[in-house]
């Protein structure tokens, strides 16, 4: 999937169907000279309904059609006949879709499941006929209820990626790489900050046939949380994955000082991201001799005492397979 179909952010214009008048309809048949009310019910306006589609990983869809508009209520007709209720309208959005409303920022609902069905505007309700208002002081009411009038909103569709793993670091720090490795994934790789702009998922094949799924997300820059760099863009995606797998380069300057600054966005975006599962990767270890390892092994170990971290390379595939061990025991602890 190329990055300009990778639509995980659009606002979409909604409006229910107005519900239809009731009708105040008298009856009138040969040899009965005064029937009475039997005006029907409108019907009810059209709703707007959200729902999961497993097979949907994108918003790619909204990208060109952003208004959607339900179906309006049909009007009530004599022999107390019932008009239809209005067309409702699905949107099909993949699981992980936050809705919320565009001018108040408030989320309405959220869809998780496959084939889970959310109303997210209800259609108008139909007026009531003329023969619900009969009484006996009242006998030939020739009235009847309007439709309630639809309502309408401007919603933003809000994908955060479901994934098993989440790859957190910062920007060129071979995270694109590293999926390229270990999944069938193709992402845009190259020696510059923010190749990647949307992140990219893939599966990783583990051992005996089972599988979990991981996904390159836009590098993290300091002051993210405020919103620099990609900010609130990507940050959104980390809040659906199960484990973090910090990538941090053998290069780096400090990388304990690194990890601190990424833990930090992480904590000032949302303090619960702190309670998924964490490693770190040190990567580009291609770079290092057995000496030099030994030595960064002495100060890791002093710096990193509750969190597992292991020395990879993607180019040389190196520590890939236990990786990949380690994940899937973090994965399924």
């Amino acid at each position: 999937m190329t990055e300009g179909n990778f639509v995980d952010y659009v606002k979409v214009h909604i409006a229910s169907g107005n519900g239809g008048k009731g009708s105040a309809h008298l009856h009138r048949e040969k040899y009965v000279a005064k029937g009475g009310p039997d005006g029907g019910d409108g019907g009810r306006g059209g709703h707007v309904i959200v729902r999961g589609n497993k097979n949907l990983w994108t918003l790619v869809h909204y990208k060109f059609k952003k208004h959607f508009k339900a179906g309006h209520g049909e009007h009530g007709s004599k022999n107390r006949s019932t008009g239809a209720d209005g067309t409702d309208v699905y949107l099909e959005v993949p699981l992980g879709t936050v809705i919320r409303d565009t001018e108040t920022n408030k989320v309405l609902l959220e869809i998780t499941d496959d084939q889970e069905e959310k109303i997210i505007l209800e259609g108008g309700k139909g007026g009531r006929g003329n023969w619900h208002f009969k009484s006996p002081t009242n006998q030939t009411p020739r009235y009847a209820q309007p439709g309630i009038p639809g309502d309408e909103a401007q919603v933003t569709l809000e994908l955060k990626v479901l994934a098993d793993v989440g790859l957190v670091g910062f920007p060129n720090a071979g995270k694109s790489t590293l999926l390229s490795v270990m999944t069938s994934a193709k992402p845009k790789i190259a020696d510059y900050e923010f190749t990647t702009l949307k992140p990219n998922l893939g599966i990783v094949e583990h051992r005996d046939f089972s599988s979990f799924v991981m996904a390159d997300i836009p590098g993290i820059i300091e002051g993210a949380a405020e919103g620099k760099g990609l900010g609130h863009y990507f940050l959104r995606h980390i809040e659906r994955n199960a484990t973090l797998l910090f990538l941090i380069p053998a290069d780096s300057n400090d990388i304990s000082k690194e990890y601190e600054i990424l833990l930090d966005e992480l904590r000032r975006y949302n303090p619960e991201l702190l309670d998924k599962e964490r490693l770190v990767a040190i990567s580009k270890c291609d770079m290092l001799d057995e000496e030099l390892m030994a030595e960064m092994k002495v100060e890791l170990d002093k710096d990193f005492k509750d969190i597992p971290y292991l020395f990879i390379s993607s180019v040389a595939q190196m520590g890939i397979q236990e990786l990949k061990d380690k994940l899937w025991a973090l994965l399924n602890d």
